[in-house]
């Protein structure tokens, strides 16, 4: 048989068996073949695919592709590969032609993609077979303008966000921050957290720094390509910069930072801490609000911005429980998933991705669920792939895909934590395939990286 006849056999398995899965499927759009029913989904038994062969989840019918396997990090052959896992960063080009996965060791390899087949292959720049590896450090961010375009920084100058162009493979320093006049000067051990952040059509970009690690950075610095850099130092409450107001901020609490991430609009930038509470900055002034996780105001949990809004899902009523608050407003809160399960129940966290999102914050905001005691599939949305919808005008919750993650208590990498395109149409996740991959040659459990086609 050759392999051209055995593809077309492929795809025709393929075919029938994504027929017959999507009979369940409910016509609702944006994604009229997907599951939204609530009923209570069990996942069929299933080893590891082979890398780049289209399938289909076997119980919710949606296609499916192995992206990454132990052969993938060609610097450190054996080890783990995983998503960007913040949901924050554009993991996807523009278009879905590229998309990034990370390997132990910080390495980040780009690969191409045919969004009309899910073909996955190697950039014309890659040697055959491998991932282009791009010079920059682990979490970059895909332009929302231009397809041959990533952001980023360097090991070399972890405080110049950088560009990387794929079609001359040229870097080119975007902004040195240490020239942005923040108070105290950074000193010459400090770094960032590589937690680049861009607004819609790149016009600001965003980084915090000036620590030694994560979690002890104490400088958000905002670059915005016409007016220059403005500035916040968190431990004194200084705001400075070449536009907007200086002064001290609205809030006296001193605090370090662990990432912060610009809404789309540029507008405001949410600042998270490693002590369980995060700060919302509006950078036309100097307000900064605290959400606060108290008084019904459900602050906690994984969450995601848009344009204008926040949603996070902070297991107060239920762990399915959702909910949507504008950034000018943070006490306003709107529940998104309703009716809730009765009983409530507890058993799985979910994070979110909304690289998708329109400037009037309602397509549909995408996760995945899982469990971090390996609980069982008992209740409808356990251990699988959503996108929910944020429009307020009903409550589908559209189902893809069982992720497939066992949490592996010590290996951040094993949760199945996603980065949807821009068009809304993929989803890239990391998944150890309940635990099937194995243990790698560095002695730690091993994760791939998977894209389910949202349809």
């Amino acid at each position: 048989m050759t392999n051209r006849t055995l593809l077309s056999v492929l795809w025709t398995l393929v075919t029938t068996v994504v027929l017959i899965a999507r009979v369940f499927g409910q016509g609702i759009q944006p994604y009229p073949n997907a599951v939204t029913n609530r009923l209570i989904i069990p996942k069929t038994p299933m080893l590891p695919p082979p890398t780049n062969v289209v399938f289909a989840d076997p119980d919710f019918g949606e296609l499916m592709v192995r992206a990454t396997d132990a052969t993938t990090n060609f610097k450190r052959p054996g080890t783990f590969l995983q998503s960007e896992a913040s949901g924050e960063a554009n993991e996807w080009n523009m278009d879905s032609t590229k998309f990034y996965v990370l390997g132990k060791g910080g390495w980040v390899f780009v690969f191409a993609f045919d969004p009309s087949t899910m073909a996955i292959s190697s950039l014309p720049s890659a040697d055959p077979g491998k991932g282009l590896q791009v010079p920059l450090r682990p979490g970059p961010t895909f332009s929302f303008s231009d397809p041959d375009l990533i952001y980023g920084t360097k090991s070399t100058a972890p405080l110049t966000i950088t560009s990387y162009r794929f079609s001359t493979g040229i870097s080119t320093p975007v902004i040195d921050t240490r020239t942005c006049g923040v108070e105290p000067p950074l000193g010459p051990s400090v770094v960032s957290d590589d937690d680049v952040s861009l607004s819609a059509g790149d016009s600001r970009i965003s980084i915090s720094e000036g620590g030694a690690q994560s979690g002890s950075h104490m400088f958000i610095v905002v670059y915005d390509k016409s007016l220059g850099c403005r500035w916040y130092n968190t431990q004194t409450g200084e705001i400075g910069g070449q536009w907007g107001p200086s002064g001290s901020a609205t809030i006296s609490s001193s605090y370090l930072i662990r990432h912060a991430y610009l809404a789309r609009n540029g507008s405001y930038i949410r600042i998270l801490t490693d002590v369980g509470v995060w700060f919302e900055w509006n950078l036309s002034t100097l307000n900064v609000t605290e959400c606060i996780n108290h008084a019904g105001n459900e602050c906690h949990g994984y969450g995601v911005q848009g344009y204008n809004t926040f949603i996070n899902a902070p297991g107060v009523l239920d762990d399915v429980q959702v909910v949507k608050r504008p950034l000018n407003d943070l006490s306003q809160i709107t529940q998104l998933v309703y009716p809730l399960p009765s009983p409530a129940d507890w058993g799985q966290v979910q994070h979110f991705t909304w690289s998708n999102v329109d400037v009037n914050d309602s397509t549909p905001v995408c996760s995945s669920k899982y469990s971090y005691d390996d609980d069982p599939i008992d209740q409808p949305f356990a251990g699988e792939i959503l996108c929910i919808e944020t429009d307020e005008l009903a409550s589908t919750v559209w189902r893809f895909a069982h992720n497939r993650a066992t949490y592996i208590w010590g290996f951040f990498h094993t949760q199945p934590l996603g980065d949807v395109s821009l068009d809304g149409k993929f989803f890239l996740f990391s998944s150890d395939w309940d635990a099937q991959l194995g243990t790698g040659t560095d002695g730690t459990p091993r994760s791939d990286v998977f894209i389910v086609k949202l349809d």
